[in-house]
């Protein structure tokens, strides 16, 4: 189920309250900056830091060149 487009515009890390990539066939919302994924779990953005998963580098890697390859945009321009 994919996120509402008006909440995406919103949508910000809770740790460092910067822009985050929505990966809508993963159900998962990343933070680039600090290597974080935040889950989407039945159409729900889970925004806790506690629930958040660290990313690996090699992952990291895999998650941008998708992003870049599928013109994924950050949830707002800073």
């Amino acid at each position: 189920m994919a996120l509402d487009p008006q909440l995406l515009e919103i949508l910000a890390c809770p740790e460092d309250k910067g822009p985050l990539l929505y990966f809508e066939d993963e159900d998962l919302l990343y933070n680039p900056r600090l290597k974080r994924g935040y889950e989407v779990r039945d159409g729900i953005p889970i925004m806790l830091v506690d629930e958040a998963r660290s990313v690996s580098d090699e992952e990291h890697e895999r998650l941008m060149a998708k992003a870049d390859a599928e013109g994924i945009r950050p949830t707002f321009e800073e």
